[in-house]
């Protein structure tokens, strides 16, 4: 692992950059100065562009979303979610059930991740998890905390019950104070642990990778991926063969931290730097 202070210091040695978005170019709310310039950098620079995010919402939401937090849509190449993956997953596995299957859906009502996710999908959406046939994972619920989702867990693991995680992340950083709060991911993590079946496609699964890049000539040896999650990001960046940047202003911000995560879980990051920046 080397420490870089500037993207420039790599941008001649790759063609490909492939970039995740919370934490690396924005909070949430407002995109990072210093993201804007290195996008504009490697713009200039002639580089191809990726988003590969593990956010719940589709991936038009996310694209139509940049110009808001001031980011150029033409920038990139293609832009991929986590939840694309699931939702048409989903779509297509149980598209001609003429018996629908009863879906328990968690989301937060606050987020556009949540009813609107649903359309187009194949489903009775249900109240009780006792009446379920498969469990739709976006967003947590408002106001529950990790533990509180163990009876409900319980249940689905009795029942058999498959669970969709359309948020592989296990924590974020929260725009407001900057603490790290949980992802739908933890819950999914959880429920694996428990000896439930967890189906996500989003990283470190390789095929949300294949999916982003499978319509451009793509050459491995010129490509980097950067993140700020370990867990995600870099093991990610690691099983689908690539380099990889790991932020460290955002998930991981301690140094000893991030090397005791290394040597413990053998995810190894190719470089890390502060912050994405130039």
């Amino acid at each position: 692992m080397k420490k870089i202070k500037s993207i420039e210091e790599i941008v001649n040695d790759y063609d490909n950059f492939i970039i995740d978005q919370w934490g690396v170019m924005h909070d949430g709310i407002f995109g990072y100065d210093h993201a804007f310039n290195s996008i504009n950098i490697l713009n200039s620079n002639n580089k191809n562009l990726f988003i590969i995010s593990n956010s719940s919402k589709r991936s038009k939401s996310s694209i139509d979303r940049l110009p808001n937090l001031g980011f150029k849509k033409n920038s990139f190449i293609n832009t991929v979610t986590s939840g694309e993956m699931i939702w048409q997953l989903l779509k297509k596995q149980f598209l001609d059930d003429k018996n629908k299957k009863n879906c328990f859906h968690i989301y937060d009502e606050e987020k556009e991740d949540g009813l609107d996710f649903r359309d187009g999908l194949n489903f009775n959406f249900v109240e009780k998890i006792e009446e379920a046939d498969l469990i739709l994972a976006c967003t947590p619920f408002i106001n529950l905390q990790p533990i509180d989702y163990i009876p409900l867990l319980e249940v689905a693991y009795k029942k058999e019950i498959k669970m969709y995680c359309a948020n592989p992340d296990f924590e974020t950083v929260e725009s407001k104070t900057n603490n790290n709060i949980f992802c739908m991911g933890a819950i999914g993590e959880i429920y694996r642990k428990m000896g439930g079946s967890v189906i996500i496609k989003g990283k470190p699964d390789v095929s949300i990778y294949n999916e982003t890049i499978n319509q451009f000539n793509f050459e491995k040896k010129r490509s980097v991926a950067i993140g700020d999650s370990l867990f995600h990001d870099i093991k990610g960046a690691n099983n689908f063969e690539i380099d990889s940047v790991l932020v460290k202003s955002g998930i991981h911000k301690d140094l000893t931290q991030i090397n005791n995560l290394i040597k413990n879980h053998q995810i190894t990051p190719t470089y890390i730097i502060d912050k994405f920046s130039i």
